[in-house]
């Protein structure tokens, strides 16, 4: 599925989208070339689940949580790593329990698209705006679109 998402609005609106249907366990893999969108994207999702305030992008933190939403959320940006069997060191596992992924740089992590709660999200440049190719997991097929 394709998705237009011609200005800065259009990004807050499918990231609207995506929140109302976010679960814990659930993974939204965004790809895409450096400045297509991806941590405006999430930036869009979190203010939907109730973040008030700064959301910085993890590039070198890594991983960044947030709690006190309408479910916790933990923001990765993969970008950084060499081999996905660093993800290993990073604990992950025990930062995704009960929360939802927000994963920037998924293929840097070894991907998640075999997870069955994956919604994969590719971001395009197209002219000023940009394009979203969305692909729903297994338990996403229900709630998507």
């Amino acid at each position: 599925m394709r998705i237009a998402l011609p200005d800065l609005a259009a990004m807050e609106a499918f990231g609207r989208r995506i929140a109302e249907r976010l679960a814990p366990g659930d993974v939204v893999a965004l790809s895409g070339a450096l400045g297509t969108g991806k941590t405006t994207l999430v930036r869009a999702i979190l203010a939907a689940l109730g973040h008030r305030g700064e959301v910085p992008s993890p590039t070198y933190t890594i991983v960044e949580t947030y709690d006190g939403l309408r479910l916790p959320v933990v923001h990765a940006d993969f970008y950084r790593l060499e081999d996905p069997r660093e993800v290993e060191e990073l604990g992950l596992d025990d930062y995704r329990e009960g929360a939802a992924l927000l994963a920037e740089w998924p293929d840097h992590a070894g991907g998640f698209a075999h997870e069955a709660g994956c919604l994969s999200i590719d971001l395009e440049k197209v002219g000023d705006g940009r394009e979203a190719v969305v692909t729903p997991g297994a338990s996403w097929q229900g709630r998507w679109p």
